[in-house]
């Protein structure tokens, strides 16, 4: 599919117009920029296979977070974000299903869902009670975006956009948060 140059001041009005439901908005934003987001998929998967599927998820959170776009200027860095999450998630997902299988090759048993062994679920319990109560003793500034972006997954956008911050501040208490939980659980918990 070609890229159809259009300027920023049209890009804008798309925006408004898809945000008020308008397919036919929706539809010149993505013919707009669907080569340039296959561009960022493969660039993330590294996999010519993997991209119609992830470019179809890609366009379906647009759709469903479009009404979150609070500046259409900022459409492609918005865009660039979504389809970088969809390709990681992609991968991650991948990574679990090979590794699945590998242990089911290997002749490892699988542990049924919500069926773990005592033992594991009396470590798995201890571990979880020894996060949740680190998590809970950071300093808000840490725990606050901790939280969005491990436990409702949120993006660094989103989370900087909530709490009023540059997505590399939020980067940085990310990794502030993490370096202190290390800390806490260290020598509590098996890492």
């Amino acid at each position: 599919m070609s890229a159809v140059s259009i300027d920023a001041e049209t890009v804008q009005t798309l925006v408004a117009e898809a945000q008020q439901g308008s397919r036919v908005a929706i539809d010149r934003l993505i013919r707009q920029h669907e080569r340039w987001v296959r561009s960022v998929i493969y660039a993330v998967t590294g996999r010519a296979d993997a991209v119609d599927d992830v470019v179809q998820q890609v366009w379906l959170r647009v759709w469903q977070r479009l009404a979150t776009l609070a500046e259409p200027r900022q459409l492609r860095s918005w865009l660039y974000t979504i389809a970088r999450h969809a390709a990681i998630d992609f991968c991650q997902a991948e990574q679990r299903q090979q590794a699945l299988a590998e242990r089911m090759e290997a002749g490892g048993r699988v542990p049924a869902q919500g069926h773990p062994g005592p033992l594991a679920a009396a470590v798995g319990g201890e571990l979880q009670a020894a996060l949740l109560q680190a998590v809970q003793a950071l300093p808000v500034i840490y725990r606050e975006p901790f939280v969005l972006r491990h436990l409702e997954d949120w993006s660094y956008a989103e989370i900087g956009e909530v709490l009023g911050l540059a997505p590399d501040a939020v980067e940085t208490r990310l990794v502030r948060a993490r370096r202190l939980l290390r800390e806490m659980l260290q020598g509590k918990v098996e890492l």
